[in-house]
This record gives C-alpha cells, sequence and structure tokens, in this order.
C-alpha cells in the first residue's frame, strides 16, 4: 500500500470489521437479557470488553494515520477525514466517503445497543432488588439524602431464630 489513501481506506475497512462485531456482541448480550440467560449476559461481557479495546486500537491507528496525512498536506493534524476528501484523488473520494458514512453509523448502533443493554441490565437488577426487598424486608432499609434520592441499605446481621426443644 504506497498511497497514504490506501493505508487510511484499509484502516477504516478495519474499523468496520471490529465495529460490526462489537454491535454482533451486543445484540447477543442483549437476547441473553430477554431470555433471563445470566451465563449468556455474563459471558459476553468479557467479549465486549476485549472487542472494544480491538476496535479502539484500530480507531487509533487510523487517526494517526489521518493526522499524518494532513500533516503532509500542510493542514492541523487534528483535521477531520471527511475535510480531507479534497486531498485524495478524486476517484477514490466517493469510496472513501462511503466508508466512513458506514464506520459512523455502525458508531452510532453501537452505542445505541451499548445503552439499551445498560438500561435493560439496570432495570433487571431494580427488579432482582424489589423481589428481595419483598420476601425479606427486614433486611432492607431504605433511606433519603438530601437532595431526596433514594439509598437502600442491606441489614448485615440476619436475626437468629432460637429454638427450644421440649420434652
Amino acid at each position: 500500500m504506497n498511497n497514504a489513501w490506501e493505508s487510511i481506506a484499509h484502516c477504516l475497512r478495519e474499523e468496520l470489521e471490529e465495529y460490526g462485531g462489537l454491535l454482533g456482541l451486543f445484540e447477543e448480550q442483549q437476547n441473553a437479557l430477554f431470555r433471563r440467560d445470566a451465563n449468556g449476559v455474563l459471558a459476553t461481557v468479557g467479549a465486549i470488553e476485549s472487542q472494544a479495546r480491538c476496535a479502539t486500537v484500530k480507531r487509533q491507528r487510523r487517526e494517526q494515520l489521518v493526522s499524518d496525512f494532513a500533516r503532509s498536506h500542510s493542514r492541523d493534524p487534528d483535521t477531520q477525514l471527511r475535510t480531507l476528501l479534497p486531498y485524495f484523488p478524486e476517484s477514490v473520494r466517493p469510496m472513501m466517503e462511503a466508508l466512513i458514512d458506514e464506520v459512523n453509523r455502525l458508531i452510532h448502533r453501537t452505542r445505541k445497543h451499548a445503552r439499551q443493554n445498560a438500561d435493560l441490565l439496570q432495570r433487571t437488577i431494580e427488579m432482582h432488588q424489589e423481589a428481595l426487598r419483598s420476601l425479606r424486608p427486614d433486611l432492607f432499609t431504605k433511606t433519603y439524602s438530601q437532595r431526596g434520592q433514594v439509598s437502600v441499605a442491606t441489614t448485615t446481621s440476619t436475626p437468629r431464630v432460637s429454638l427450644e426443644a421440649v420434652g
């Protein structure tokens, strides 16, 4: 890959792969949440973290290439890739624009799934706590802060029940 645009295009394609994989993992996690499969949800957490790290490495590599490209054209190193499109050969601009659009679309979809999953997990925890509170209300104490926020604390010691045998 002798041309800078080829290297940048290659990096964009690699980013697409990573974000596509990340999106797939978030969808897998969401399906496990809907199935109430705690082990499935737990199994996806490590995979999501690993995939997110890979995507970050690919993004940083692409950003470095874009920064170098910008400097080589006397532009600010923080210039966005889309702004640099006029410096690419005219024949590759549509492809570069399509790759940029697709990466941005996948990032948006991935963030949306991440937020949805976080909301689902939060709601699951709340429902679990409510169930525990209804089963054992003596173990929970609800307090309010000065700002009106609710805090629920658990009693660490359980009341002991003593039994006497008669006879």
